[in-house]
């Protein structure tokens, strides 16, 4: 009995070696250049940057990461992303 092969919820070939945006539960974020992925988007990333909020704005370097997929929440190309204000806050 052959079980079907599991295909990737996402094609993510097409932003191979493309710097990407990763955000996590719990709101850390990354970018990094991606080099690979599986079927349960893991990711590998290099010339990885995590983006800290705490006490002060600024970035640490990660170098090459793997990231574990069941742990990720959104997941965008760097170029073409634009944060926008929240539409949400401020409505009463």
């Amino acid at each position: 009995m052959d079980k079907p092969k599991r295909e990737a919820i996402l094609d993510l070939s097409k932003y191979a070696n493309e710097r990407i945006r990763v955000k996590f539960t719990g709101g850390r974020e990354v970018t990094g250049i991606l080099k690979g992925f599986d079927q349960l988007l893991n990711l590998v990333l290099d010339e990885v940057e995590e983006q800290l909020n705490e006490p002060e704005p600024h970035t640490r370097k990660l170098g090459l990461v793997v990231l574990r997929g069941p742990t990720i929440t959104l997941l965008s190309p760097v170029d073409g992303f634009e944060e926008i204000a929240n539409p949400f806050l401020g409505q009463d």
